[in-house]
């Protein structure tokens, strides 16, 4: 799947974006928009760009200010519960959130925004066979090469990662040729940076316009992993604004731009 460059989505669709906004956005956080009112959020690294679009958008829209804490799904579930002040939790799955709910520190069980998709990526410049698919490309890995994942006991999208790799009957990678990252972002990073020869990513990152220069990108299909519902819930204590930002990243227009950076819409 293409996704078109972010920016011209964005400039192209300013305003249909904007006039679906003025309706799913009336309510009492319009008349906050001339106020200071900033939103602190704790979000998974693989919605680090459509992120960026909708915080933008939303501000554009209400004057209110997204802070955006970006990392691995479990590691930011883990500092929510020792106490990290955020008011708004947006997994790359559902367990994590799942996880905060059973402590209770959430308002609800929250809601499904969007579902993920893999890809397989190799830097621009590279010869191994993205095009025969993933088993094919770690046949073709020298013993000394690198295939990046985000370490799968922090981020669900190397859990899919992991899954992937034995669904296409590649196998397990070597100790020696894996490399995890901390994080998506820093799995894809490896592989565009040439640190790592190849890799599994969230389509959303190598797709969009900052990275997708540097990288060959090859969408992997759906069925060789479990679904990556993705999954967002407030935290105790979340203001009335946060709860505003979140009903904007179910309405129609939100929806739209998620689609537009690789995601599938939620079912």
């Amino acid at each position: 799947m293409h996704k078109p460059a972010g920016s011209e989505v964005l400039a192209g669709r300013r305003g249909w974006l904007l006039a679906g906004l003025a309706v799913a956005l009336a309510g009492p956080v319009q008349g906050q928009a001339q106020s200071p009112v900033r939103i602190k959020i704790a979000a998974a690294s693989n919605l680090k760009f459509v992120l960026a679009d909708l915080v933008a958008l939303y501000r554009q829209q209400t004057g209110v200010q997204v802070d955006v804490n970006l990392g691995a799904s479990g590691n930011l579930a883990r500092q929510i519960l020792q106490g990290l002040p955020v008011e708004q939790f947006i997994s790359a799955d559902e367990a994590w959130v799942a996880e905060l709910v059973k402590s209770g520190r959430t308002v609800d069980a929250g809601q499904r925004y969007a579902t993920g998709q893999l890809a397989l990526v190799v830097p621009k410049h590279s010869a191994l066979p993205l095009k025969e698919g993933l088993a094919a490309v770690v046949r073709a890995l020298k013993p000394n090469d690198k295939f990046a994942i985000a370490n799968p006991a922090l981020a669900p999208y190397g859990v899919a990662a992991q899954e992937a790799l034995q669904r296409a009957g590649a196998g397990p990678l070597a100790a020696s040729q894996k490399v995890l990252g901390d994080n998506i972002g820093q799995a894809t990073q490896f592989v565009a940076t040439g640190a790592a020869q190849a890799g599994i990513t969230a389509l959303a990152l190598a797709t969009a316009p900052e990275i997708a220069s540097a990288l060959q990108v090859l969408p992997l299909p759906a069925h060789l992993h479990a679904p990556l519902h993705q999954r967002m819930v407030l935290l105790q204590g979340a203001s009335a604004a946060a709860a505003h930002w979140q009903r904007f990243l179910l309405s129609p227009p939100a929806q739209a731009v998620f689609v537009q950076h690789g995601y599938a819409l939620p079912q």
